[in-house]
């Protein structure tokens, strides 16, 4: 049953020939014989998926099933659950239970999907290879000594293990992408705004968004449809209309025109990455896609931008993990002082401190506009950079990251060499435009990433490229040996 995608489960159950108390049970095994290699579960709800699994099924007998309803899924842990704690793999929210579900959680479980657990995770999503949970590091289902990329490298590994049909995850600079590219599944990025906000613990809020991991496009249309739509409890959630992902995944992509940058097959990019990205757009030639090569100038300004924008919001958002209303409280404190110093100090990791650090610095009377302001500046020439580009072709597709995943450690002493691996994934953040990366092969036994980034609201356009694509390869069929 988990060799079957979410698509593919969904027939079956709508057919009879399977139940969701029987996929879901088969997912529990799994993970209780499987799931301790990777350390990808914080949480598991098993009687809640029980439960809800016999619902789904009274429900389909009934005749009042939707197309997700009974089919498994995990949440990363940033996003509020009242059944489980949301810990955002920090100690400084260890036993934190939400008394309200995000908007996300409570769509998807409208939507019938049971949700069997919550996923491990880079402390409050600050990471590229999910090293820096409190809980422990996730573990890459296709070399175990790899990592999986961060910050969802918790979901990407749960999916790519076949642990779940699929899950949720969050993208500041790349955290649904880089991982899925790591582990050789489907993940998008949509559009800022597209997906609420709502009880998804926030890291950058003008670059933070969810999104769904699966193993085709397909079954990331399938979730998209329910996840997205406007929440008034998200002042920054968009009024736009919601299309219908799926209508147009088959649609022939004869005279599609794909801009394919300079900038992103310059020095800095495996060779190896580089050869599977170019097969790819080769394919997608063969499908009739016209290829055109295009410049992306302020690419190389990305990464600085970035680094300054996102912990100058972190250092803000987390300001109300003190000690004092929730979160982790030190014991015994002398005085107001010591108690905001050792809750957050005991409460935060090492990455999580060097974010605020480096933010509360940027935004501090007389840096603010020689970086914050800068880094502003700069976003906005990226952000002008894709609209140039969208002038004259209809999708822009490259390499999601520069190399395969990496050994677990071998960047953990250089910070800066760690933030490259966002290199071509944060301009669709600064930019807020939705993106998408799906497997096109193998380097050395390790998945390779096809990114796709389109105009705002055009999340239909990029799952109609990736669909037809996996329509003509089996990448996305692939599934790492111990766990098939």
């Amino acid at each position: 049953m988990h060799d079957k995608t979410l698509a593919e489960q969904a027939a079956l159950l709508a057919s009879g020939d399977l139940s969701s108390s029987d996929l879901v049970e088969h997912y529990l095994q799994r993970i209780e014989q499987l799931g301790g290699a990777l350390n990808a579960f914080l949480a598991v709800d098993a009687d809640g998926a029980r439960q809800a699994a016999a619902a789904a099924d009274e429900q389909r007998k009934a005749g009042k099933a939707g197309p997700l309803t009974g089919l498994p899924i995990a949440h990363k842990d940033i996003f509020c659950t009242t059944r489980m704690p949301t810990t955002c793999g920090s100690r400084m929210l260890q036993d934190f239970v939400s008394p309200y579900e995000a908007t996300v959680v409570e769509k998807l479980r409208t939507a019938g999907l049971v949700t069997l657990g919550k996923a491990n995770m880079d402390e409050f999503a600050m990471g590229s290879s999910n090293e820096n949970s409190f809980y422990g590091p996730v573990a890459n289902p296709w070399q175990e000594d790899r990592v999986p990329g961060g910050s969802s490298g918790g979901s990407a590994a749960i999916v790519a293990a076949r642990l779940a049909s699929a899950a949720t995850g969050t993208d500041t600079g790349g955290s649904i992408r880089q991982p899925a590219a790591y582990c050789g599944i489907t993940g998008i990025k949509p559009t800022y705004g597209r997906v609420s906000r709502y009880g998804m613990i926030a890291f950058a809020s003008s670059l933070d968004q969810g999104g769904p991991m699966a193993q085709t496009a397909e079954d990331c249309a399938l979730l998209l449809q329910a996840m997205a739509g406007h929440d008034a409890r998200d002042s920054t959630c968009s009024p736009a209309s919601v299309p219908d992902f799926s209508a147009d995944l088959n649609a022939d992509l004869k005279g599609l025109r794909i801009g394919v940058p300079q900038e992103y097959f310059a020095e800095g990019l495996d060779d190896d990455v580089a050869a599977c990205v170019n097969a790819a757009l080769a394919v997608l030639e063969g499908e009739g896609a016209i290829l055109k090569p295009i410049s992306l100038p302020n690419q190389g300004l990305c990464i600085p931008a970035y680094y300054v924008i996102a912990p100058a919001e972190a250092s803000s958002n987390l300001s109300r993990f003190d000690g004092v209303r929730f979160g982790h409280r030190c014991e015994n404190p002398q005085d107001i002082d010591d108690l905001y110093t050792r809750s957050r100090g005991e409460g935060f990791g090492a990455e999580v401190k060097r974010r605020i650090l480096i933010g509360a610095y940027a935004l501090s009377a007389g840096y603010y506009d020689a970086y914050y302001k800068k880094a502003q500046q700069v976003r906005q020439l990226v952000s002008d950079d894709f609209s140039n580009a969208f002038a004259d072709v209809d999708v822009i597709a490259g390499p999601t990251t520069p190399t395969t995943a990496f050994a677990r450690g071998a960047k953990s002493d250089d910070p800066v060499a760690m933030y490259l691996n966002d290199l071509f994934t944060v301009s669709a953040n600064l930019s807020g435009l939705p993106a998408l990366s799906a497997p096109c092969g193998f380097a050395d036994g390790l998945p390779v990433g096809l990114q796709l980034c389109a105009p705002a609201n055009q999340e239909a356009r990029l799952l109609n490229v990736a669909h037809r694509y996996q329509g003509v390869t089996d990448w996305h069929r692939q599934i790492p040996a111990s766990f098939a």
